[in-house]
């Protein structure tokens, strides 16, 4: 990100820039960045946005070959074409020959390093991996999005806040900005704000439901499941955000079994390193291997009795956690 920002600070840019990584904030900002540094504001003329599976590659042809409007500069900005994964040839031709007016900026979800298009970008470019921030960072931005507004923050607020947003800096950002408008005539956010304001994720309620199963405490279990259908949670994504954890809680209890490093556990199952270490390394103590995988067992056999018409969504969840918080 740095060399992104050399680049506008000099004025001087590659004519082709990628965008990747699991951080879409991140990707977005970045995006802007660079549009604003190439573009004039208000010229729609020389700034063409394509997004989405089915671009026309003849089409981005003809744009980058086409001289810009009486202006330095023509910028493609292309999104989630998929083609860092299947490119078609001729994309990787446009960027192996990219005119001399033409900058591209491809932002992408997926990338692969192995393929041709991802080489022919960082031949001729820069690509630049917007990956999910650890702890210390988010903490050091919140702090910064809250200095603008002349706010300050506790600890302890700073420290619930990330545990009910988790590390998603766009979701980070709206909370930030609820607090803000909240306490718009005061200058501290207390853990009673965060507390009172922020919505719990989902994902943290099935983290707080698994957690509930291996201390055998099934009324709480259910309680929280009870909680989800009410704020109209559909059943069967519950489902697969339970076993999802338990996949997760079952990987990283084989890889910490086998002395992986957290480092290399972070990278391999895409866990933020700052979750990890805080939840999912203590979680999987909780479990035996044997017990991680029969609750995949179980999920997988509730689904199918869902699928099959044998049990309805709602029943079939309810008895997985009972059968879940008693087994252990």
């Amino acid at each position: 990100m740095k060399r992104i920002a050399q680049d506008i600070k000099d004025n001087k840019f590659s004519h082709l820039y990628l965008l990747g990584g699991d951080e879409a904030y991140l990707r977005k900002q970045y995006r802007d960045k660079l549009k604003n540094a190439l573009v004039p504001d208000g010229d729609t003329m020389n700034c063409t946005v394509y997004s989405g599976k089915d671009i026309n590659v003849n089409e981005v042809a003809d744009m980058a070959g086409t001289m810009p409007f009486f202006a330095e500069r023509r910028v493609i900005i292309i999104e989630n074409s998929g083609w860092m994964r299947s490119p078609d040839d001729k994309i990787i031709d446009i960027v192996k020959n990219i005119p001399e007016t033409t900058y591209m900026i491809f932002v992408e979800e997926e990338t692969d390093k192995r393929s041709r298009l991802y080489k022919a970008i960082t031949a001729n470019g820069y690509a630049a991996l917007c990956e999910m921030q650890d702890e210390a960072m988010l903490k050091k931005w919140i702090m910064g999005l809250l200095k603008k507004e002349n706010k300050t923050i506790t600890p302890d607020a700073l420290n619930l806040l990330l545990d009910r947003t988790g590390t998603d800096m766009e979701n980070i950002r709206r909370e930030v900005e609820k607090l803000v408008c909240y306490k718009y005539y005061d200058e501290g956010i207390t853990e009673e704000d965060v507390s009172s304001l922020c919505v719990v994720r989902v994902q943290n309620k099935i983290f707080d439901m698994v957690e509930a199963v291996a201390q055998k405490n099934q009324k709480e279990a259910l309680d929280m499941y009870y909680d989800l259908i009410a704020l109209k949670e559909a059943p069967m994504k519950i489902l697969a955000l339970i076993a999802r954890q338990f996949n997760m809680l079952l990987q990283v209890k084989e890889m910490r079994q086998k002395g992986y490093p957290e480092s290399d556990i972070a990278k391999q199952t895409g866990l933020n390193p700052y979750y990890l270490k805080k939840k999912y390394i203590p979680q999987s103590a909780r479990f035996e291997v044997s017990q991680l995988k029969n609750a995949l067992t179980a999920c997988v056999e509730a689904e199918e009795s869902v699928k099959t018409g044998r049990m309805s969504d709602v029943l079939s969840v309810e008895l997985i956690i009972v059968g879940l918080s008693g087994r252990y």
